[in-house]
């Protein structure tokens, strides 16, 4: 049990690519968690879809060496690695966008 994260991107008629995967990356999940919320969500936020424009990934760009830290049920506690990862996703999602595609984000918990 815990926190399982994704992304990937979407293309009409495509099947999905996958950019990243994280498990118990409890911070990134809450900065995801008050991104869908200033979107409007209102479901819970566990196994829904959370579509990622330019102007989240640039943001998130800027603020994923310092976010705060979240907790959650099983959630977990985030790790240099998972740092890592997220810069190395926020990479290659902006790629992806720029070829035509759809960055989405999940998790579930």
């Amino acid at each position: 049990m815990g926190l399982d994260q994704r992304a990937f991107s979407r293309k009409e008629g495509q099947e999905d690519n996958h950019i990243m995967s994280w498990r118990k990356h409890a911070n990134l999940e809450g900065w995801m968690h008050e991104l869908y919320a200033e979107k409007g969500g209102e479901e819970v936020f566990n196994c829904v879809e959370l579509s990622l424009t330019k102007e989240d990934l640039l943001r998130l760009k800027e603020e994923y060496t310092n976010l705060e830290e979240a907790s959650g049920f099983f959630w977990g506690t985030s790790t240099m690695e998972d740092t890592v990862n997220t810069g190395l996703f926020v990479v290659m999602a902006l790629q992806a966008l720029e070829e035509g595609a759809e960055g989405i984000y999940t998790s579930w918990w």
